[in-house]
């Protein structure tokens, strides 16, 4: 038998970035392998809190080549969510491209040279070489516990954990973080009938889902203004709907009203119950001693329960430290979030979270993969340095989506130019100037991300 001279891609994680990259390779007809861990596609879909809604619409949500169906309301739930992914993933075939219950424990170049390819080494015992390595994992599934959690001896649950209000001991709830996700939880177990109180370390902004009926990404004549005269108008309509934050008893005051400059919080039901008594706002957490939590403002009190909605860690347990350049742990990409700087024929899809819906980004990001792909075959230098090199690298997961959807527009230009015509040996793209500033958000709340 004649060995294929097609590359080898392997996509570590099935979950709905790990599909998109797989439906985008597989449709082009290349030789792919997708590892997932676990015996189902989907991911942290699956899992989530019972609570959970999108906090983006329907019909911006979806998977660039599958609208969600009709049925669904203005705010799929989490289960329709997963049974819309599922399904995406066994209607196209995809499963058949997945081993499951199969853990990839290590990624190291072939030789220690990544141009060569990447050698995959999975908890079956196999290793397998590859031409390139898409990882696809997530960064919502490693949970960041603060040092203190560890002193509470009541019922102590990450937000990853918790699923319904069965899980909760009372009646006494403390909820740490204002988050999606915490706003969720705390709104989950006021209406569940727990003495529900949120520990908020600082001010936010909390927008509406809907103004004038409908989401607010669907308010035609806002949608058409540039992004700053967007951001303003926005602004106004969310002070009009819901108020000054520090109007709703407790809420401490934002240091910027600027959507932009916030977190966004998209939750109208947590200023609902503290308005009815529902919810009490308290202080930062800085001490616990067995179920005695201490606050910021030297108060003490007793809780029975503690869900910790503190965000997740961006973790790739199986990549080798020195195989790409990172800060805090999180590596540094450009082209859309897609590349890493310092090695070839390695591609993340779905490390990133540009504000909106994420299953468009993840096509989007598999549509660029399949130009960058086809450029590798033809170059043994990093791609990054032809897209920007350190200069335009970030380590953000939080990305203000106007931002990101320009870099997106011109990594896809300058693939497609480069796939056409690609450069001479040694030859590199100017870099160009960083489209993002030097701070960033690395711990990202489940329910922030979009969908």
């Amino acid at each position: 038998m004649t060995k294929s001279t097609k590359p080898a891609y392997c996509i570590i994680g099935a979950g709905a970035a790990g599909l998109a990259a797989l439906k985008a390779l597989v449709s082009a007809g290349h030789d792919v392998t997708c590892f997932e861990r676990s015996d189902r596609i989907g991911g942290h879909w699956h899992t989530d809190y019972e609570a959970l809604h999108l906090i983006t619409p329907r019909d911006s949500s979806g998977f660039a080549d599958r609208e969600m169906p009709s049925a669904y309301p203005t705010f799929p739930s989490r289960n329709q969510m997963r049974d819309y992914i599922v399904d995406y993933g066994m209607s196209n075939g995809l499963t058949e491209h997945i081993l499951f219950s199969t853990e990839v424990v290590q990624v190291r170049p072939v030789n220690g040279d990544s141009s060569q390819g990447w050698l995959v080494s999975t908890s079956d015992g196999a290793t397998r070489h590859f031409d390139a390595v898409i990882v696809a994992n997530g960064h919502l599934w490693d949970p960041a516990l603060p040092d203190v959690a560890s002193g509470f001896t009541g019922v102590s649950l990450h937000s990853s954990q918790y699923r319904n209000t069965r899980d909760l001991e009372g009646p006494r709830v403390l909820v740490v973080g204002a988050g999606n996700s915490g706003c969720d939880l705390a709104v989950d177990a006021a209406q569940g009938g727990f003495t529900t109180s949120i520990s908020i370390r600082g001010g936010r902004v909390y927008q509406p889902k809907t103004l004038y009926g409908r989401p607010r990404s669907e308010l035609k004549l806002v949608a058409k203004l540039p992004p700053r005269l967007q951001e303003r108008v926005l602004r106004e309509l969310v002070r009009i709907a819901v108020g000054d934050p520090e109007s709703h008893r407790g809420l401490p005051k934002p240091d910027s009203r600027n959507l932009f400059e916030n977190l966004p919080v998209v939750n109208s039901l947590l200023t609902y119950w503290i308005d009815h008594g529902r919810i009490r706002v308290v202080g930062e957490v800085v001490a616990i001693d067995g179920r005695a939590v201490s606050f910021a403002d030297g108060t003490t009190e007793e809780f029975d329960s503690i869900l910790w909605a503190s965000g997740f860690k961006v973790a790739l347990p199986f990549l080798e430290p020195s195989a790409v350049e990172t800060r805090e742990g999180v590596p540094l990409r450009v082209a859309g979030g897609v590349l890493p700087l310092n090695a070839s024929r390695l591609f993340f899809v779905g490390l990133i979270a540009p504000r909106g819906p994420q299953l468009p980004v993840y096509s989007a990001q598999s549509e660029l993969l399949l130009d960058l792909l086809a450029v590798q075959e033809k170059v043994t230098k990093p791609l990054a340095e032809y897209f920007g090199g350190a200069r335009a690298a970030t380590d953000q997961i939080d990305q203000l989506r106007h931002v990101w959807a320009r870099d997106m527009a011109k990594a896809t230009r300058l693939a497609r130019r480069l796939k056409e015509r690609p450069p001479a040996a040694g030859a590199f793209h100017r870099p160009a100037r960083s489209a993002f500033p030097d701070s960033s958000v690395r711990r990202v709340d489940r329910a922030t991300e979009g969908p």
